[in-house]
């Protein structure tokens, strides 16, 4: 879907403080150029980004993503983002964005090849229409992610942990989920399981509990995933962490992807094998809609 508003950033540095940070935003037309042929984000997907769902104007969970961008980008050994910064660039940026659900985008790469600065924008546009997802399913498969449980502690320099540019993996496993007559895929390790999806965060529902796969071993936690886990709390139900084997998926009594702009979409199938729509997705959806 076409970007409708685009936003470049000057980036701060983390310490700097000032209540104002206009003067280092410049609105540009979202079809135009505005990189340059030598940007790292383009040649190497060398950078960072957060996903906001925004629904009428009003920009969901900032502090969240914006922590976990600086967390992203300590990953990858990028400059600390000033936070206030960038705070304020969601609000210019949900601003701009349509009526209904929209989302925006921060992205920080490292910048040009051999550049002084990292490169620094927000995009805001339409989200796509994910109610069919939300109220009819989605089918998924499991797929080898090709590394084992423990390899993020292993080999940190794998950026596992991190929210990067770098998704060409997580399009083939979509691309490849389609040709085997799915809708999305969740990720296994090599030694048996469960991770994540491409773009998603899975849990689990096992009678009373809620269950997530422990954010450790390349998961990336989830903001989504948190809130929702805060409201299951709020309406007294156990949710939890643990280290999922992938025998446990057909176990499961439902279970759900959730993400800043799809929310909570309930797996019907998963490698084939069917799953009940669990009563309590409307509610969780009624919930993510909610200004939080």
């Amino acid at each position: 879907m076409a970007t409708r508003f685009a936003l470049m950033i000057v980036p701060a540095d983390a310490d700097e403080e000032r209540a104002d940070f206009a003067d280092s935003f410049t609105a540009v037309d979202a079809s135009a150029p505005a990189l340059s042929v030598g940007e790292l984000s383009t040649q190497r997907g060398d950078g960072v980004f957060e996903s906001i769902g925004v629904i009428d104007g009003h920009p969901q969970e900032i502090e969240p993503h914006v922590q976990r961008l600086a967390h992203s980008a300590a990953l990858c050994d990028l400059p600390a983002p000033n936070l206030e910064q960038w705070r304020q660039a969601v609000a210019v940026a949900a601003a701009e964005c349509p009526p209904g659900e929209a989302v925006v985008k921060l992205i920080l790469s490292r910048g040009v090849e051999h550049g002084p600065t990292p490169t620094a924008w927000a995009t805001a546009s339409k989200a796509a229409d994910f109610s069919a997802a939300r109220t009819r399913g989605i089918r998924v498969v499991t797929l080898d992610r090709g590394y084992d449980v423990g390899a993020a502690e292993r080999a940190p320099w794998l950026l596992l942990g991190a929210k990067t540019l770098s998704y060409a993996v997580n399009m083939a496993a979509l691309r490849e989920a389609h040709r085997r007559g799915a809708d999305d895929a969740v990720f296994l390790t090599s030694d048996g399981y469960v991770l994540e999806a491409p773009t998603a965060s899975l849990i689990l529902r096992f009678g009373d509990r809620f269950v997530t796969p422990a954010p450790s071993g390349g998961i990336l936690h989830g903001t989504t995933q948190l809130s929702v886990y805060e409201h299951l709390a709020g309406l007294g139900h156990d949710a939890g962490y643990a280290q999922i084997p992938a025998t446990d998926l057909s176990r499961a009594d439902a279970a759900w992807l959730v993400s800043s702009v799809r929310l909570a979409a309930p797996i019907t199938a998963i490698d084939g094998a069917s799953l009940a729509i669990d009563p309590l997705t409307a509610e969780l959806n009624a919930f993510l809609l909610s200004p939080r």
